[in-house]
This record gives structure tokens, C-alpha cells and sequence, in this order.
């Protein structure tokens, strides 16, 4: 079942997020991995700054997604299901769920680029590699450079 995040929900999303992010150790540059992945201060911020959903199973949440509005596109922020509850469609449904809401013309995600599995995900669900990456990274991320030069973007059209 998919639902809005709340913040009663942020220990879950906390360990959901930092469990599904170690699949990056050994993959990403090593200066750009560190336990937490994502501290609980920052994640407080990201909660401010834009909207999470989650897949609930159980009565617990499994995976989140968040999104945000920054200009004239929407941005997926965050996307994260449980090791143990991956390759189960949760994350498909999570975004196709983030597509219907979406009402700008594009739809943008940012993720490292030797994370394979996460941009053949993307790919299977309509989004291409796209150039200029370094321009996108720049004016609808708040990353550091180091971020800018190990990461890809993907996008595609929507509405």
C-alpha cells in the first residue's frame, strides 16, 4: 500500500534509507560513501523541503520515494525499498504512483553513475541517459562537485 511519509514516520524512513544505501559501498568512490548515508539532521531537512512516499507491507513501512518541485521540473530526491523487499515491483509501483502526481513537463533523477542497477531501473521505466549532466546537476541540485563528477542524470517527458 502506498502512502504519504509523515513525520512520525522518520526513524523508519532513517533506517530504510541507510540499510538499502549500503548496496553503494565498494560501488561509489569511496570519498563520497560514508555510515549514516544520509544523517538524521539531513533527512529532517529533506523532509522539509519536499513530499515522501512510502510502500507500507505489513503495517511497516518497506520503501520510500521523495520528490521535489525546484523550477519548472519535478525531481526524484530519494528512492529506497529494503534490500529484503527489492526485486518484488515496489519500487515500479512507487514510481509509476510519483508519475501521476507530477505536474511539470519533466521528470529528473540524478543517481551515481556506477550505480548500474538504479539507471537500468530507470531505463526500464522510460527515462534516457541525458547529456549535458553537468549544466542539470548545477542548476536543479544544491550537490557537491565531487557528486557532480561521479553522477549521472536520467529524464523523460511526462503529462
Amino acid at each position: 500500500m502506498i502512502r504519504k511519509c509523515q513525520p512520525s514516520d522518520t526513524e523508519r524512513m532513517y533506517f530504510i534509507i541507510n540499510k538499502a544505501a549500503k548496496a553503494y559501498k565498494g560501488i561509489i568512490p569511496a570519498d563520497c560513501y560514508h555510515q549514516p548515508y544520509m544523517p538524521m539532521d539531513e533527512l529532517n531537512q529533506e523532509m522539509g523541503r519536499m513530499n515522501f512516499f512510502g510502500w507500507e507491507a505489513n503495517g511497516e513501512l518497506v520503501a520510500v520515494v521523495g520528490f521535489q518541485l525546484v523550477k519548472d521540473i519535478t525531481l526524484i530526491r530519494h528512492a529506497y525499498v529494503l534490500p529484503e523487499w527489492q526485486k518484488q515491483g515496489i519500487g515500479s509501483k512507487l514510481l509509476s504512483h510519483l508519475k501521476g502526481l507530477v505536474t511539470t513537463s519533466r521528470l529528473l533523477v540524478g543517481t551515481w553513475a556506477d550505480a548500474s542497477w538504479a539507471i537500468t531501473f530507470y531505463k526500464k521505466h522510460g527515462f534516457n541517459l541525458l547529456p549535458g549532466k553537468k549544466e542539470l546537476l548545477k542548476t536543479y541540485w544544491d550537490i557537491p562537485q565531487r557528486q557532480i563528477e561521479t553522477s549521472v542524470v536520467l529524464g523523460m517527458e511526462v503529462g
